[in-house]
């Protein structure tokens, strides 16, 4: 596996050749920055946790040089930032027992061209070495112009694959924004109840952001907690903590399929239903 950008690498917790490492994998988590994963994704990573027969593949795209940082990072120049987070990536990997983590090293401003083929070309080849049946990634409904950039690669790169070599599902997960707003029958929802413990400890280890100025170990976890109450208004809770995802999977069965009209369909439908209720109510 031959990463084409310059200081690039594969992280195997265990020691296990990179070849077998990646071939093992069943769940795959593609993320923009470092803590995407264990922030999106942690529905793969939990259910490949303790596993003998399903493993999770981490991939993150960028460097972390822009991340921003106050306390004891405050003075960190790019550099230190990116050593820092490339650590505590590898932390992560060992905690939730990842079968690899592979951090491609770009830029933000490298992914998010169009024109720039090696990000595309990096997850064709982990695709294809992996072979995973589920894959996570950021949607397009997203408000950071970096995870746009990373799932519009996602879709590329999957698209060049032949149909066997795809993945069963590609989902599309939630960081900046929530995807409550999703019609019930449109929207994933991921239970994810137990393991608090991993669940703390994955969101925990990234103390550059945390401690940085930016809380997302508490944030995360109240979302869940309260996608959990406030995905069924008429019923009792039936799990603690839930993760939503626009599933993105017609993407990557369709190739023909436009990705604008695709995600623009799911919000004219959301404002088409709030549109019918008040119908129904207002005189």
């Amino acid at each position: 596996m031959n990463l084409r950008k310059e200081g690039a690498e594969i992280f195997v917790p265990d020691g296990t050749p990179v070849a077998e490492s990646l071939a093992r994998a069943t769940h795959m988590g593609i993320g923009a920055h470092q803590d995407d994963l264990e922030i999106m994704a942690y529905d793969g990573i939990l259910r490949c946790f303790g596993q003998d027969d399903a493993w999770f593949l981490g991939v993150i795209c960028t460097n972390g040089s822009g991340s921003p940082r106050d306390g004891l990072y405050g003075d960190y120049t790019d550099e230190m930032m990116m050593d820092v987070r490339r650590a505590e990536q590898k932390k992560a990997a060992v905690i939730g027992e990842y079968a690899a983590q592979a951090l491609l090293n770009y830029s933000s401003k490298e992914l998010r061209d169009p024109d720039n083929p090696d990000p595309r070309a990096d997850l064709v080849d982990l695709l294809r070495a992996a072979r995973p049946r589920f894959v996570y990634t950021h949607n397009f409904a997203d408000k950071h112009t970096t995870h746009i950039g990373t799932v519009s690669r996602v879709v590329e790169a999957i698209r060049e694959l032949d149909a066997g070599e795809r993945p069963e599902a590609l989902w599309g997960c939630e960081v900046w924004r929530d995807l409550d707003w999703l019609l019930d029958d449109e929207k994933v929802q991921f239970d994810i109840e137990g393991h608090e413990n991993l669940e703390m400890s994955l969101l925990g280890v990234f103390d550059s952001q945390d401690l940085g100025g930016k809380r997302y170990d508490l944030a995360t976890l109240g979302r869940r907690r309260a996608h959990a109450t406030y995905a069924e208004s008429h019923e009792t809770d039936v799990t603690t903590a839930m993760i939503f995802a626009m599933d993105l999977t017609p993407l990557v069965e369709d190739d023909d399929l436009d990705v604008r009209e695709f995600v623009k369909g799911h919000i004219d439908r959301f404002a088409a239903a709030v549109v019918e209720t008040m119908d129904g109510i207002l005189r």
